[in-house]
């Protein structure tokens, strides 16, 4: 059986936080791979401002000399509307039967779970593992407290923590940051080098 991560989002751009959170789960959950799943776009959430061919280019250049992949399954389906986890994992788990997913997600995401599309699929096909965030706090919703666990066995509907990555930085943040020329801040540090090489060729989120 072969452990995988799916680590999702619009990576718009991709940063620090993101590649942080991908070691810590790579470790922590003994997976035999982990894949960065960008989306078209996220429900509810604007398009994201970067072009499929830009985040795409960022998320490679960010994964150079490290263990992690790009899954591109959702910009592969010929949609151009939302991502949804559960049609991901539908597909994947077809394709590669026998495979253990789990899902790496932060505390902000683990809260709104219940809102996803058909939150009890997602759970008979793959686990979730919840990153802390000191931002977001509470009680898990009903639908994932029950499942908690201390480690991954392999089998799904299980919910694990994560440590949390203690970097405390968005993309929307480093895109504002980005659009307002202020490129010297310290948030800018969480840009990976081969990622602001595109953002500059390609002359992003000014």
């Amino acid at each position: 059986m072969t452990r995988v991560g799916l680590l999702g989002g619009a990576f718009d751009p991709p940063h620090g936080g993101h590649l942080k959170l991908a070691r810590l789960a790579f470790e922590c959950l003994n997976l035999d791979e982990l894949r960065f799943v960008p989306a078209n776009s996220s429900p509810g959430k604007s398009a994201p401002c970067a072009s499929v061919e830009a985040r795409l280019a960022m998320l490679h250049g960010m994964l150079l000399d490290t263990p992690f992949t790009v899954e591109t399954i959702e910009l592969d389906n010929g949609t151009a509307g939302p991502s949804y986890t559960v049609d991901t994992l539908e597909t994947l788990s077809k394709r590669e039967p026998g495979t253990a997913w789990i899902l790496i997600v932060g505390m902000d995401q683990a809260l709104d779970f219940g809102n996803w599309r058909n939150p009890a699929r997602i759970l008979e096909m793959a686990s979730i593992a919840v990153a802390s965030r000191p931002a977001f706090a509470g009680a898990l919703p009903c639908i994932l407290a029950p499942r908690q666990s201390n480690e991954w066995s392999g089998i799904p509907g299980q919910v694990v923590p994560l440590p949390g990555t203690e970097i405390d930085i968005s993309s929307s943040q480093l895109r504002e940051r980005l659009a307002s020329a202020n490129t010297s801040g310290v948030a800018l540090n969480f840009l990976p080098e081969k990622v602001r090489a595109v953002i500059s060729s390609e002359n992003i989120y000014r």
